[in-house]
C-alpha cells in the first residue's frame, strides 16, 4: 500500500516536471500566440498521470475497507459523533531517515481511512479541473505551465495527506503555498492579479510562521516528528505544551483554510482562472487546514482552550462570511465567501468534538463546491462577466449547467436529498451535543450553535439569490455606447483580464486610486462595483462593455465545450448522492430544525426578488448592505493597523539606509577624492615646481640646523 501511495504522489509530480520541461519541445515558444500542439501535448501530460493517480487512490480506499493489499479492513471514518482514535493508524512505511543531529526526519508515508478518503477527493477534483481547463483555457499561450502547476499543486496536497512525518507534511504544505501564488497570478500582466497572488502568499506565510513553530514544539515534546509518535506521546505532554503547540498550529490552519482573522486572501484569489478557484476551494489549500486538525486531533482534544478559540473563530467566520456573500455582486466572490463560511462549519465541528462530522462535510463540500465553481466558470465563459447583473435567464441557454448548479446550490443550502443535507446535519448535531457534553465551555458552545443556525438561514438566502439572478429573470442588455476608458498603464485595478485582450475584446475596468494596496482590495459600494471581468478569447467578440450603472451588453453567446460540460455532469453525481453514505447516522430532529431556517432564508429572498426581478434582493439588507458588501471593512482595518505602519517603517528604514549607511559610504568617497585632489596639486608634472620645492626644503633644513644646531 505504501508503494501505491508513493505512486499516487509521484505521478502528478512527474507530470509537473514533464509539463514544465518538455511541453513546448521542440519549438520552445516563449511568447506570441498559443501553440495548439504544445497545449494538446501538455493536456495529455497532465491528465493521464492524474487519472492513474485517481484510480490508485480509489484502490487504496477499497483496500482499506476490505483488508487487501496490507490494509486493516477498517472503515474510512470513525463512527459519527465519536471523539477519540479508532483502530490502528493504517499502514505506515518509512522510505528513509534524514539525520539532523538532533531529531531525525523520517521520510515516510501513512495510509489510513482519513488519508485515503481525502486523497480520493483531491485526485477526483484535480482530474475534473484538468479536463475542464482544456476548454476553459483553450487559446492561452501559457496553458502548459498552467497545467503543470496544477499537477504540482495536486502532488503537494497528496504529500500532505499521506505524510507520516510532520516535517514531510510541511514540505507539501509550503509547496502548495507556492503553487497557489503561481496559479492565482497566472494572468500576471494585470497588476490586480499579481497583487492578489502576492496577498495570498503573504497572508498564508504569516500563518505558516506560527505553524512551523508549532511543529517544532510538538516534535521536541514527543522526541520525534513522526505523527504516530507524536500522537502516542500526547498523554505524557503537559497541558501548557499541548496548548502552546495547538495555538501555534491554529495560526497556520487559519491561514491555509482562510479562517478569521487570516481569511482576507481568499476572496481576492478569485483573480485567478476559475478552474483554479475550484481546485483551491474544494480539494487543496483550504482543505489542508481542516485535514491537519483532524490528523492531529488527539493533540487538539486535550487542549480545551484551543478548542474554545477555534469555536469562536468558527462562529464569527461562518456568520460573517455568509453575510458578506449575501451582498456580493461578483458570482465568484459569492462562492469564495461561501467557502469561508462552510470551512468554519467544519472547524466548528472539530471544536465541538467530532472529527468524523468535519471530514464528512469536508468531502461533500469538496464535491458540491467544485461543481459550483465549474458551473460558474461555464456561466462566465458564456456571459463574459463575473457580475450577476450581467446574467439572468440562462437556464434555457445552459440546461446542463442549470441542473448541475441547482444541485450544487441545494447541497450548499443543505436541502434533501443532496449530500450537503446529510453532512450539515452531522455538523449541527455535533454542535447541539456540545451544549450539554463536550470539550467546549458553555459560552463557546452556545455561541457556536447559535451562529450555526443563523448561518443556515443566511446560506439559504445568498444561495437562492445567486441562483435566481443567474438563471431566472431577464439578462440586462442596456450598455453605454461610450464605455469607460482603460486605466493608465500600470495603474492598479480590479480585473480578471486574460492577456492578449485586443480592440475586439473590450472590457470595462474601473481604476482604483493609487493609494490602493494589496491588503485593501474590496468591492466599491453599489451601484458601481469593481469587478473581476475576464474576456474570453473568441476572435471578433466584444466581451463585456459596462456603463457606469453596471449594465452589461453581451452581443453573442457561445456554447460551453464538451470538455467543460463533462466534469460538471460527473461532479453533479457525488454532489447529489454522496451524502447517503452517512444516511444511517441522520438525526431527524436536527435535520428538520436546520431545514426550517434554510427554507425561511430562501423564501424571503424569493419573495423580495419576485416583487422586482430586475432589482437585487440584497436590498433587503438595508443599511447593512454596504458593510456586508465590503466584508465589514476588515481589509481596510488591516490596512490602517498593519499595512500603513509597516510601509511607514519601511520608508524610514529606506531613508536611514540611504542617508546614513549609504551616506557614510558616499561621504568617505568624497573625502578621499578631496584629499586626492589636494595631493594632485603637488603632482602636476611641473619640473620647476619640483626643483623649487626641493631647494625650499633644503633651505628649511639648513636654517633649522643653524638655529637649533
Amino acid at each position: 500500500m505504501i508503494t501505491i501511495a508513493a505512486l499516487v504522489i509521484l505521478l502528478p509530480f512527474a507530470a509537473a516536471a514533464a509539463g514544465l520541461l518538455g511541453s513546448r519541445f521542440p519549438r520552445g515558444l516563449r511568447g506570441g500566440a498559443a501553440d495548439p500542439v504544445a497545449n494538446s501535448r501538455a493536456a495529455w501530460i497532465a491528465i493521464l498521470p492524474t487519472a492513474i493517480s485517481t484510480a490508485l487512490a480509489i484502490w487504496l480506499v477499497y483496500a482499506g475497507r476490505t483488508g487487501t493489499g496490507g490494509g486493516q479492513g477498517n472503515p474510512l471514518l470513525p463512527p459519527a459523533g465519536s471523539t477519540g482514535p479508532h483502530g490502528p493508524d493504517g499502514v505506515t512505511g518509512t522510505l528513509g531517515i534524514i539525520d539532523t543531529g538532533s531529531l531525525p526526519i523520517s521520510v515516510g508515508l501513512s495510509v489510513n481511512g482519513l488519508a485515503a478518503s481525502i486523497a480520493v477527493l483531491v485526485t477526483v477534483v484535480a482530474l475534473a479541473v484538468q479536463i475542464y481547463s482544456i476548454g476553459y483555457m483553450s487559446g492561452d499561450r501559457r496553458y502548459p505551465s498552467y497545467s503543470a502547476f496544477i499537477s504540482l499543486f495536486t502532488s503537494a496536497m497528496l504529500l500532505v495527506v499521506y505524510a507520516a512525518d510532520l516535517l514531510v507534511l510541511y514540505v507539501g504544505w509550503e509547496i502548495m503555498g507556492l503553487c497557489s501564488y503561481l496559479l492565482i497570478g497566472h494572468w500576471w500582466e494585470d497588476r490586480a492579479n499579481s497583487r492578489a497572488a502576492v496577498k495570498a502568499f503573504l497572508v498564508t506565510r504569516l500563518g505558516d510562521v506560527g505553524f512551523l513553530f508549532g511543529l517544532f514544539v510538538l516534535g521536541t515534546a514527543a522526541g520525534s516528528f513522526r505523527i504516530a509518535d507524536v500522537v502516542a506521546k500526547v498523554p505524557e505532554m503537559s497541558s501548557g505544551t499541548t496548548v502552546a503547540a495547538t495555538m501555534l498550529l491554529l495560526a497556520g490552519v487559519a491561514g491555509k483554510s482562510a479562517q478569521v482573522p487570516l481569511h482576507t486572501w481568499l476572496p481576492d484569489a478569485m483573480a485567478g482562472p476559475t478552474p483554479i478557484s475550484a481546485l483551491i476551494h474544494a480539494a487543496t489549500m483550504v482543505a489542508a487546514g481542516i485535514f491537519l486538525v483532524a490528523r492531529l486531533y488527539p493533540v487538539f482534544l486535550v487542549s480545551h482552550p484551543t478548542l474554545d478559540v477555534l469555536a469562536v473563530i468558527a462562529a464569527l467566520g461562518m456568520l460573517g462570511a455568509a453575510l458578506a456573500a449575501l451582498a456580493q455582486q461578483d458570482l465568484k466572490r459569492v462562492l469564495a465567501y461561501s467557502t469561508i463560511s462552510q470551512l468554519a462549519y467544519m472547524a466548528g465541528a472539530l471544536a465541538a468534538g467530532s472529527k468524523s462530522a468535519a471530514i464528512f462535510h469536508l468531502i461533500t463540500h469538496g464535491a458540491f463546491k467544485a461543481l459550483l465553481f465549474l458551473c460558474a466558470g461555464a456561466v462566465i465563459h458564456v456571459v463574459g462577466s463575473n457580475l450577476m447583473s450581467a446574467m439572468g435567464g440562462l437556464r434555457g441557454e445552459l440546461p446542463t449547467t442549470f441542473v448541475a448548479m441547482t444541485i450544487g446550490f441545494a447541497a450548499l443550502m443543505g436541502l434533501p436529498p443532496t449530500s450537503g443535507f446529510f453532512s450539515k446535519d452531522e455538523v449541527l448535531a455535533t454542535m447541539e451535543r456540545a451544549l450539554s457534553a463536550g470539550p467546549l465551555t458553555g459560552a463557546a458552545a452556545l455561541l457556536l450553535y447559535g451562529c450555526a443556525l443563523a448561518t443556515v438561514a443566511v446560506t439559504g438566502a445568498y444561495a437562492t439569490r445567486a441562483w435566481l439572478r443567474t438563471f431566472f429573470g431577464e439578462r440586462s442588455t442596456m450598455a453605454s455606447p461610450h464605455p469607460h476608458p482603460a486605466p493608465e498603464p500600470g495603474a492598479p485595478h480590479i480585473a480578471d483580464l486574460r492577456p492578449g485582450t485586443g480592440p475586439d475584446q473590450v472590457a470595462d475596468v474601473l481604476p482604483v486610486p493609487e493609494s490602493a494596496h494589496i491588503a485593501d482590495v474590496q468591492p466599491a459600494p453599489s451601484p458601481v462595483h469593481l469587478t473581476d471581468v475576464r474576456p474570453v478569447p473568441v476572435p471578433g467578440r466584444v466581451t463585456d462593455v459596462r456603463s457606469a450603472s453596471g449594465a452589461a451588453h453581451v452581443p453573442d453567446v457561445h456554447g460551453v465545450p464538451a470538455t467543460m460540460r463533462l466534469p460538471i455532469a460527473l461532479l453533479a453525481v457525488p454532489a447529489l448522492l454522496l451524502g447517503f453514505a452517512g444516511a444511517a447516522d441522520l438525526q431527524w430532529g436536527t435535520a428538520v430544525l436546520s431545514l426550517a431556517p434554510a427554507l425561511f432564508g430562501a423564501g424571503l429572498v424569493y419573495v423580495v426578488w419576485r416583487g422586482d426581478p430586475l432589482s437585487d434582493p440584497a436590498r433587503m439588507l438595508g443599511p447593512l448592505r454596504t458593510p456586508c458588501e465590503q466584508a465589514f471593512s476588515i481589509d481596510s482595518g488591516y490596512h490602517i493597523l498593519f499595512v500603513r505602519p509597516v510601509l511607514s517603517l519601511a520608508r524610514l528604514v529606506a531613508r536611514t539606509d540611504d542617508r546614513l549607511v549609504d551616506g557614510a559610504v558616499r561621504g568617505s568617497g568624497r573625502v578621499t577624492l578631496d584629499v586626492a585632489g589636494l595631493l594632485r596639486l603637488a603632482q602636476n608634472g611641473n619640473v620647476q615646481l619640483y626643483i623649487t620645492g626641493l631647494l625650499a626644503g633644503i633651505l628649511l633644513l639648513a636654517v633649522g640646523a643653524v638655529i637649533f644646531g
